[in-house]
């Protein structure tokens, strides 16, 4: 579904990305960790329009979409929640939605797109009025995820979703994730919260100083000694059952 192959992207004289290559499958969770730094978000900006590659190639639904604009990346089927949510918080929850249903295929199941993030989220239903700036930071959350799946998307991307939340909300969002998964969404999780998103997901990349360090499949990168050694501690447990909505 998404094919990224020997991606450089730089920043001025800065090189942020050197020859990163990764797949995300249909159906398919992929997780990609790496410190801070490493060329998570870059990575994501290629991807999605914002930032044109100096060299290499990124495919979606098999597909060239280097020099695309965001919009017409949209269109095809990929949606970005961002790092930090960037709601607008003196419009309602509901506002906030509606404005991730802005591709004519979207628009015109708005009601539907509304019901469905309802049906995952039950606490923004009764929020739906509410200013979203008022709302708690795991409830932000669940308005950036719901506004993302109203584009109706083929793949979503999640910028540290985890990131400022406490523990059992992160649970309950990463419980989420896999659901949206299941319901036949790819999904592509930058996380650093490493444990759980490698609990969660399929397969997984680490990127480290702009560059794959490592891939392998969730499991097999928890044992693995320099994955253990660089990146696991006192992190979030794995998730499990969800908690119930704050």
């Amino acid at each position: 579904m998404l094919e990224v192959e020997a991606v450089e992207a730089a920043y001025g004289p800065f090189l942020a990305l050197s020859g990163v290559t990764l797949r995300v499958g249909p159906g398919e969770i992929v997780a990609l960790l790496g410190p801070n730094g490493a060329g998570k978000t870059t990575l994501i900006r290629c991807v999605t329009g914002l930032l044109v590659p100096r060299a290499g190639r990124i495919r979606f639904g098999g597909a060239e979409i280097v020099g695309l604009l965001p919009h017409a990346i949209v269109e095809r089927g990929l949606a970005v929640v961002p790092e930090g949510r960037r709601l607008f918080g003196g419009m309602t929850v509901e506002e906030n939605l509606d404005l991730g249903a802005f591709t004519p295929h979207a628009r015109a199941g708005l009601g539907r797109g509304r019901e469905r993030i309802y049906e995952i989220f039950p606490i923004l239903r009764e929020r739906r009025r509410q200013l979203a700036g008022t709302l708690s930071g795991g409830q932000q959350q669940m308005v950036a995820i719901g506004r993302a799946l109203m584009a109706a998307p083929r793949l979503l991307i999640l910028d540290e979703p985890s990131l400022g939340l406490a523990p059992r909300i992160v649970e309950t969002i990463l419980g989420v994730i896999g659901e949206i998964n299941r319901g036949g969404v790819s999904i592509l999780l930058v996380e650093q919260n490493v444990q759980a998103a490698l609990g969660l997901a399929h397969r997984a990349y680490i990127l480290e100083a702009g560059r794959v360090a490592g891939e392998g499949s969730g499991p097999a990168l928890l044992q693995d000694p320099h994955v253990r050694r660089a990146y696991l501690g006192p992190l979030a447990s794995l998730p499990g059952s969800r908690p119930p909505l704050p």
